[in-house]
């Protein structure tokens, strides 16, 4: 129903926005993700050690910001998803990997909520 949350193109998209260092910048993900999207780190943690290690001249909000503008929806897929629901009364799931915030975020933004009755998120099995 949306755009990948925090993939690499995002990354790269941010990285080139704040002059990061792409390849530096994908080695941190790689040791931080799966904490952060298991919930372990909260986001800024995540950019303590993914972004801002060092000093910077922008800060988290700033990062976050732009981070989040990235998200878009497919609207299309959602318009078909609440037309499914009216038309046959279907319970609607979804399910994200993202990390909470940024999870929250989309949902919220987009109102998921509005139509979607269960979400699920892989942080609440582990």
């Amino acid at each position: 129903m949306l755009s990948n949350g925090w993939g690499h193109e995002f990354r790269h998209k941010s990285a080139e926005k704040f002059n990061l260092d792409i390849p530096e910048m994908e080695v941190r993900h790689k040791k931080n993700v799966e904490k952060y999207e298991e919930g372990d780190l909260a986001l800024d943690e995540y950019l303590d050690e993914v972004v801002f290690y060092q000093k910077r001249s922008f800060t988290h909000e700033m990062f976050r910001d732009f981070m989040f503008s990235l998200t878009t929806p497919h609207r299309d897929v959602i318009e078909l998803f609440k037309k499914l629901k009216a038309e046959y009364r279907l319970k609607i799931a979804a399910v994200s990997n993202e990390a909470s915030e940024l999870n929250e975020y989309r949902i919220d933004k987009f109102k998921l909520d509005e139509f979607v009755d269960f979400l699920f998120h892989p942080a609440l099995f582990i």
